[in-house]
């Protein structure tokens, strides 16, 4: 069974504008761009349409417009997404939205979704309200989530907290996104969230931001005494196991977020063993032809041993009923 772990879908009520044939670009305050919307994000008949021609079973959906957003609209795209399931049967996994900040009744809410629509997993951003995922204010989130038993997928923040030096070239999406999975994973791992939570499961989408490419400096800056900073109660911090532990027992990674290139994949799987990773295309944003989508896929099949286990063998890692469907 092959799954699209990361696989969008924003409902026509939230998008304002027709977008017709063409796309509406968003901005955000400073002037970058943020957001595109066209009617492939709801178009769900278009969205079978291509899983159907890339050998897909079935796709998780999430919505970037509501992530970590305010209650009513994560109770809309929580039920627009159980709808979808129920529409297409077999075909569409929903995942919990709900600000990791909301307090009681955010908590609620996915309680709601676990127990009565039956998600696995709630989706969040790498960083929100000026937070990032060390702050103390969402241990009671990663408390909640663990309880619960649903893993958390954390998605690019589409509004970075310092965007500053990313105000130029559209860089703020190429590359400033990357960079907030990056120290999201870091800061998870140091500040102890694992250690604290040692059922917690994080889903960290796009290959982590690429972190494989950087990880081998990471690892020696674990080194606290080999680079001056032990005894420092900030970047002296370490977890209480070795950096690579949380990898292999806690953290699920994805392929998505580099347009459907397979060396990014490769490059990945020098430092992340493939049964840490997961199928996902980023499907309709950063990949929206059919043929691209197949083509991603055949590719990943061509990596033989390491290509079935991201296809197909690690899904039940994230979604054991699904799996054992």
């Amino acid at each position: 069974m092959i799954v699209d772990f990361q696989h969008h879908f924003t409902p026509r009520e939230l998008i304002k504008e027709d977008p017709g044939d063409g796309m509406i670009l968003q901005y955000d305050e400073t002037g970058a761009p943020s957001y595109s919307s066209h009617k492939l994000l709801y178009d769900l008949d278009e969205h079978i349409a291509m899983m159907d021609e890339a050998g897909i079973d079935a796709a998780m959906l999430t919505s970037a417009a509501s992530m970590c957003a305010d209650l009513e609209r994560s109770r809309l795209v929580n039920d627009k997404a159980k709808q979808a399931a129920r529409d297409y049967p077999g075909r569409f996994i929903g995942c919990a939205h709900g600000h990791p900040l909301g307090g009681a009744e955010a908590f609620k809410e996915l309680a709601r979704c676990k127990h009565e629509l039956g998600f696995d997993g709630v989706v969040i951003t790498s960083e929100m309200d000026g937070k990032f995922l060390d702050a103390p204010e969402l241990d009671p989130f990663w408390a909640e989530a663990a309880r619960l038993g649903l893993f958390v997928f954390v998605h690019p923040a589409l509004k970075l907290t310092y965007p500053q030096q990313f105000d130029a070239y559209d860089t703020a999406r190429s590359v400033g996104r990357e960079f907030s999975l990056v120290m999201a994973m870091i800061r998870l791992i140091s500040s102890g969230v694992f250690d604290r939570h040692p059922t917690l499961k994080v889903h960290m989408s796009h290959l982590g931001g690429g972190i494989s490419s950087i990880i081998g400096r990471i690892r020696s800056y674990q080194d606290k005494t080999f680079w001056g900073t032990k005894g420092n109660a900030k970047h002296g911090m370490l977890p209480k196991r070795p950096f690579d532990d949380y990898i292999r027992d806690n953290i699920i990674f994805d392929t998505a977020g580099f347009c459907g290139a397979i060396r990014a994949v490769k490059s990945a799987l020098l430092e992340i063993p493939a049964a840490r990773i997961v199928f996902a295309t980023d499907y309709p944003q950063e990949i929206r032809a059919r043929s691209a989508v197949r083509d991603f896929v055949q590719d990943i099949r061509k990596l033989g041993a390491d290509g079935a286990a991201i296809l197909e063998g690690n899904v039940a890692k994230l979604l054991p009923k699904a799996a054992a469907r």
